[in-house]
């Protein structure tokens, strides 16, 4: 069976385990804590489980009302407002609430606080749903063990092997312009359409709140800057939460490892690679377990919010497919016609068969030798361009991935943004759109791969990592989407930089006839 099938089959069972644990499990909305009748409201006593995360709220104080759907531009889900004149309506309400929602609490002219409630940590529902998330934490772990280690050595070996390369000249710089170029093109496209579409708005995904710990500090675009050159670049190395300064620090070294007179650059270039190597093993392996992990995440994910979060997660599939449809239908096509003098139509046409194994490979790695085959024979392009230009697009040159990160990290911060005042400011955007663009440098050609990177965006926002796990359940077939985007992305890349030396074939590929 295909691995796309076995993941498909298995997220559906997943779906199903988590259903029947809704329906047959019976388990009341919790929100924590103890309350007492005051004044006007309700008097929070004791802070504990779900109410001990919201911010700005602390015993003592007086909360008079709680709205649903506050955040919901959803014309089906008018706001609620439910006056709180004892604990009785408080009761009330949680009766009828839903587990994993998010309401507001009021404070007479105070800011309303989010509040995500649970389930009664003592119910049969809150035992089941512990093991599920037992293996989905697990999961999550072997993914978050791969970051650092596969982010250091990918961008290290990526941007030594542009350097070595680089003493080819000419060639060389064209190529990692247009990689550059195309890359930012489509993290720039993700950017709009999230920002217009906003599909994390009003978002039910069953994730908790953000304490204030962990919200990130950057503030403006100075802080950035400051931040990224590492003081110490081995306490930057055991924390996920720095990795732009661990990306700065992989693009140095990498840099100048070309520069190193011989035998050193060599060795340690031999160093990386082996050790890219092993981790692209290592990675394999893990993303191996990905049909399984689907299965817990989603059995977890159904149990807790029923189909509450599908709504906005087909938002975000809808979002993410049309920005790859935009950029692989519009943008790459008109650089096709305008720089390289090519026919889109044409070109398509020569590369099918290419584009038809990234589909069903998910691997831009695994779809390189059909790739120089088809970009060689069909698309008529000299073996100097092909052997030069897609061994590296397939390392480095990842249009589809920058741009599936971008909007998957923005999904999950507009989230953050309603539920637990987390800013989403222009220099947060900013950040996204520069370590998407420098991680999909690193980004291993292989399946699911862009879900790794994605993990060191949000450490670097300081959002919680939990938010990627509930994207991996819908991740397979983006992914295979995904991976057609930066095949076609290698492909144009290499029929422009050759009608940019002089070669008349890419002009006629796909030509009828």
């Amino acid at each position: 069976m295909q691995f796309h099938w076995k993941v498909l089959l298995w997220m559906v069972a997943g779906v199903l385990v988590g259903l029947a644990a809704q329906m047959l499990l019976e388990a009341r909305a919790y929100s924590g804590g103890s309350w007492r009748t005051g004044n006007g409201g309700i008097v929070l006593e004791r802070a504990a489980g779900p109410i001990a995360s919201v911010q700005g709220l602390a015993p003592g104080d007086l909360v008079t009302a709680v709205v649903r759907h506050k955040d919901s531009d959803d014309a089906d889900l008018p706001e609620a407002r439910t006056p709180l004149a004892n604990v009785e309506a408080w009761d009330s309400f949680l009766d009828e609430a839903d587990n994993g929602e998010v309401v507001w609490l009021e404070r007479g002219g105070a800011k309303p606080l989010a509040l995500t409630l649970s389930y009664d940590p003592d119910s049969t529902r809150a035992w089941w749903v512990g093991v599920f998330s037992f293996f989905a934490d697990i999961f999550m772990g072997l993914l978050k063990m791969l970051i650092v280690p596969l982010v250091l050595t990918s961008i290290v070996t990526g941007v030594s092997g542009v350097g070595d390369k680089g003493d080819l000249g000419r060639l060389g710089g064209k190529t990692f312009g247009y990689y550059v170029g195309t890359s930012l093109l489509a993290v720039l496209m993700g950017q709009v359409l999230v920002n217009l579409i906003q599909p994390g708005k009003g978002a039910v995904l069953g994730l908790g709140p953000i304490s204030a710990d962990e919200l990130s500090e950057q503030t403006n675009f100075i802080d950035v800057l400051r931040r990224m050159v590492p003081a110490n670049v081995f306490d930057a190395l055991s924390d996920n939460g720095a990795m732009l300064q661990i990306i700065f620090f992989a693009l140095l070294f990498g840099i100048f490892m070309t520069r190193t007179p011989e035998p050193h650059g060599t060795r340690m270039r031999q160093f990386f690679e082996s050790a890219f190597e092993v981790m692209l093993r290592l990675a394999q392996g893990v993303l191996a377990l990905l049909p399984y992990g689907v299965f817990f995440l989603m059995a977890r994910v159904v149990a807790n919010t029923g189909f509450a979060a599908f709504k906005p997660l087909f938002l975000y599939m809808v979002t993410v497919t049309l920005a790859l449809v935009l950029h692989s239908a519009v943008t790459l096509p008109l650089v096709l016609r305008f720089v390289g003098r090519i026919s889109p139509v044409g070109w398509f046409r020569a590369m099918s068969p290419a584009l038809m194994t990234a589909f069903s490979t998910s691997s831009s790695s695994m779809t390189l030798p059909v790739t120089l085959e088809t970009v060689e024979k069909r698309g008529k392009v000299s073996n100097k361009v092909t052997s030069f230009t897609l061994p590296l697009g397939a390392t480095i040159n990842m249009d589809g991935t920058a741009l599936y990160e971008c909007i998957g990290v923005i999904f999950l911060a507009q989230y953050y943004a309603g539920t637990s005042g987390f800013e989403l400011t222009l220099v947060h955007q900013g950040m996204v759109v520069m370590m998407a663009l420098l991680a999909s440098i690193g980004a291993a050609g292989i399946p699911s791969a862009g879900l790794v990177m994605m993990l060191s965006i949000l450490s670097a926002l300081g959002l919680p990592l939990e938010g990627a796990a509930l994207l991996l359940a819908v991740d397979r077939p983006l992914d295979m989407l995904r991976t057609v985007v930066n095949v076609w992305s290698d492909s144009c890349g290499a029929a422009v930089i050759a009608r940019s030396e002089g070669e008349e074939g890419p002009a006629t590929a796909g030509a009828p006839g």
